[in-house]
């Protein structure tokens, strides 16, 4: 004790439960704590009783001890949390000793405990109307987050925001669904504009009657960029930039002029069936007076009567795995003098990257062999490789980056009952503002399912409309013109058609993280939440993630939606890569094989992704795919049907053994699952 007396630096005091806590501190290290009992004598207030903890024991010491204590202590500090009565008695006390003490503002969690943790403006935290130190307040949120389940990239966001705003309900709140802005901002990406020389629309050399229907002044600076660097010279381009940057255009100018200039046909490809039929409808809307426009679609590989497709026509346009499927089946798709491939970036899904890798390069053998003199346009919103890519493609680079108006993310947490709620809220309070041009905000809700855009939907108060591929042409149109006419407040969208919902939203709700039971990608992510805002009618974007502490959608998902939300709000762009598992290598090699032959090798090499064809040869002969490198009867109708390997041998086994089709669809239907 004798010891500890000498070195004493800071002896701390605090009321507590009728007596007074005593800590004893040197160098910012606790060396002892205590109790002390005043007695009243007739020279005033005394020590009593004073004991030292000793583990888990209180050890008795003299009550001069406590004294010497004090007149060794470099400095006397009493809580502010100690009672009026108990400053002042402690205070008596010390004067009758000759001994100064001062009031400190501290942690009452930790004064309570025993230790001494001072505050400052800085560093004091409000909790229950009063303040604890940022550790203290750490350890009530850690709690919080324990019981909510909440994930590491959730919880640091969450520590952060604590030591920014110093309020500890307010960010516990969050977990609850707070919709407090200036809590729930994760950050603001400003607006930023290149200086780009914007080309004059009347100095296009394009044909006359693509000059006509053209009904603007100037291009913008992506669409400059494109025709600077040869656009019109039938350069191939791989275009990159972020949506709503008019990236589109780039593909009709070269396509259509080359179309109505006869040299050749435009394809347009998109990756889903929705995006096709709405794509086909504005050429239509566009060009139909001038040029034939055509569908082709996915659905046609199934019944391919003819009635809807004509590759005749002028204009194409079709899915990846339609014209996949015109390619497998031998169609004459004529004279290709342009191919625009939209959201490229697909090279490098999962399932579809390597689908896309073997259309293209089977694309290319097409045009090659009928000697079409093929310009090719690639479309993509931000990549992490973009140079790489541009290469492997054979491409040009064309690169910008650009938002037009600044977007606010925002983050805040709820279940999925709550989260319909908060979605009522923000869609209330965007639609009862107007931008300074004059709009009401509208939003865009994203989400995983089709049956889950409904019940969001039913549950706005405003006018709203779910909007998925499910619904017929007519409906989404209806959608379209009602969203338009600022009729709807909001429309609810499956996350899959985020690359085509074209509605001026100011904000865009993010209701699940999730593509059906796969997380988005960064890439995904960066192009739903650029579609709040838009520079001729908001001032502002705004985004919001709506994030299930510890939720999942699917059993096969590694990563929580508390997890993924700091991972996408943080991430880097991916690198677009295509790998080949021995499933892929198979089924791309085949298709090769059906289309090309013997020159199915070379349609490999030609691919973006790096394909073990020797491999994937052996196991097409060993499974009677192909006999040599020509397609049996049996890898001819797997490779029209998009049939992996073992969903082929499934069949088979399932017709030999007489299996009714229900029971046979059922168990594909299964496999899919696991």
């Amino acid at each position: 004790m004798s010891k500890q007396v000498a070195d004493v630096g800071t002896l701390f005091l605090h009321e507590t439960d009728g007596e007074y806590a005593v800590v004893a501190r040197r160098d910012g290290e606790r060396l002892f704590r205590g109790r002390l009992e005043l007695k009243e004598t007739s020279a005033g207030p005394r020590p009593g009783r004073f004991r030292v903890k000793d583990g888990d024991d209180d050890v008795p010491r003299r009550p001069e001890q406590f004294v010497e204590l004090a007149r060794r202590a470099t400095r006397i500090r009493i809580s502010e949390q100690t009672s009026r009565a108990g400053r002042a008695e402690l205070e008596a006390m010390l004067d009758g000793y000759q001994l100064d003490a001062k009031q400190v503002r501290t942690c009452r969690y930790c004064a309570g405990n025993g230790r001494y943790s001072p505050l400052t403006s800085e560093t004091a935290i409000e909790a229950d109307n009063e303040h604890i130190c940022p550790d203290c307040a750490k350890r009530e949120l850690e709690r919080e987050a324990n019981y909510r389940g909440l994930r590491s990239g959730a919880r640091d966001r969450l520590e952060e925001l604590l030591v920014e705003v110093g309020d500890l309900e307010s960010v516990i709140n969050l977990l609850s669904g707070d919709l407090d802005p200036e809590l729930t901002k994760f950050d603001e990406i400003s607006a930023t504009t290149d200086d780009i020389d914007l080309v004059s629309t009347d100095t296009l050399d394009v044909h006359p009657k693509l000059q006509s229907h053209i009904q603007f002044d100037e291009l913008l600076p992506v669409q400059s960029l494109a025709v600077e660097n040869g656009l019109l010279e039938g350069r191939d381009q791989l275009v990159v930039s972020a949506t709503a940057t008019g990236k589109t255009l780039v593909g009709e100018l070269a396509g259509i002029d080359r179309a109505l200039s006869g040299d050749g046909k435009l394809l347009f490809l998109v990756p889903l069936v929705a995006l096709a039929n709405q794509k086909h409808e504005d050429f239509e809307e566009d060009y139909g007076d001038i040029l034939d426009i055509t569908l082709r679609v996915g659905a046609s590989r199934i019944r391919d009567d003819g009635n809807r497709f004509d590759p005749g026509a002028d204009v194409i346009v079709g899915t990846y795995e339609g014209i996949d499927h015109a390619l497998r089946t031998g169609k004459d798709l004529g004279d290709i003098g342009t191919v625009v491939i939209d959201e490229v970036h697909n090279l490098g899904a999962d399932e579809r990257g390597h689908r896309l890798d073997g259309l293209v390069s089977r694309l290319k053998h097409y045009c090659r062999t009928n000697q079409c003199d093929t310009q090719w346009v690639y479309l993509s919103a931000t990549v992490g490789n973009a140079g790489s890519l541009a290469e492997s493609l054979g491409a040009q680079l064309i690169e910008f980056e650009e938002r037009p108006v600044p977007i606010e993310r925002h983050v805040t947490f709820a279940d999925d009952r709550e989260k319909l709620d908060i979605e009522d809220k923000l869609v209330k309070r965007a639609f009862d503002t107007k931008s300074s041009k004059g709009y009401r905000g509208q939003t865009i809700v994203f989400t995983n399912s089709r049956r889950r855009c409904h019940e969001i939907s039913r549950q706005l108060a405003y006018d709203s409309a779910a909007y998925h591929a499910g619904l017929d042409y007519g409906e989404r149109k209806r959608v379209e013109r009602q969203f338009g006419n600022q009729d709807l407040a909001a429309v609810v969208t499956t996350a899959a058609l985020a690359a085509g919902v074209d509605f001026p939203a100011s904000q865009v709700i993010f209701d699940s993280l999730a593509m059906g039971i796969e997380w988005l990608s960064v890439q995904e992510f960066e192009q739903m939440l650029g579609r709040a805002g838009r520079p001729d009618y908001h001032d502002k974007g705004t985004v919001y993630l709506l994030v299930e502490p510890d939720g999942a959608y699917h059993n096969s998902m590694e990563m929580t939606e508390d997890e993924v939300a700091f991972k996408l709000l943080k991430g880097e762009m991916e690198p677009v890569v295509t790998r080949y598992d021995e499933t892929a290598a198979i089924e791309e090699t085949l298709a090769n094989v059906v289309v090309a032959g013997k020159a199915a090798k070379r349609l490999n090499e030609r691919m973006v992704g790096d394909v073990p064809t020797k491999h994937a040869v052996g196991k097409l002969l060993k499974y009677e795919f192909i006999d040599g490198l020509e397609p049996t009867p049996l890898g001819q109708a797997i490779t029209e049907h998009f049939l992996k390997p073992d969903e082929a041998f499934v069949l088979l086994d399932a017709i030999r053994k007489g299996t009714p089709p229900y029971e046979l669809v059922a168990e594909i239907e299964l496999r899919g699952e696991e």
